[in-house]
């Protein structure tokens, strides 16, 4: 099972992967977890990318869809091992969110594996901004508010759950698990 996490910065994907990680690993499930970008070179070359102050210029959003895809070539042996549950802090979705020109980065991925769920925090861009640590050239209301709209336009494209991520961390993990509790065989009016 390919579950991805998907929204805008600080809507806590990170934190979210984790409880549910470990809520997984209590009831029995091998999970494995992976970052985009990954800690390969490539990933971290992307990371050192997305610090410069050019990061959002069109030369250089192209030079990091083309990254962006080539660190989820590197991981596919992963993403494709059927014997665990895969949590991932992002997917090719959110390349079709951050980047343009959507015709282009669709073509570039069109090998990245499709999740089984895609489970989108959303949460208030204000919120998003506060949350963030400010390291790059994206966190800003007017990036992020445009992410949000890509992201809400093409989720309907996947197997989707839209989950409130204002709510509170504990309220944001029951949510996530009673959406994802169907697809592990366990009854999600269980969860509380």
């Amino acid at each position: 099972m390919y579950i991805v996490f998907e929204g805008i910065d600080g809507a806590g994907k990170s934190t979210q992967i984790n409880l549910l990680k470990d809520w997984l690993d209590q009831n029995g499930f091998d999970v494995e977890t992976v970052v985009e970008p990954t800690d390969s070179e490539v990933g971290k070359l992307i990371r050192k990318i997305l610090q410069r102050p050019d990061a959002t210029t069109d030369r250089i959003q192209k030079t990091l869809g083309l990254l962006f895809a080539a660190d989820r070539m590197l991981i596919m042996d992963k993403l494709n091992d059927d014997s665990k549950v895969i949590l991932s802090d992002r997917s090719f979705i959110s390349s079709l969110a951050y980047q343009e020109p959507a015709e282009w980065i669709e073509q570039i991925n069109k090998y990245a594996k499709e999740p089984d769920l895609v489970l989108l925090l959303d949460v208030d861009v204000k919120t998003s901004v506060n949350r963030c640590s400010k390291e790059d050239e994206f966190e800003n209301e007017e990036f992020l508010s445009k992410v949000k709209a890509n992201y809400l336009d093409l989720i309907s494209n996947f197997n989707h759950e839209i989950i409130d991520a204002s709510t509170g961390v504990n309220k944001v993990s029951t949510d996530i698990k009673k959406a994802v509790a169907p697809y592990m065989g366990i009854c999600p009016d269980c969860i509380r």
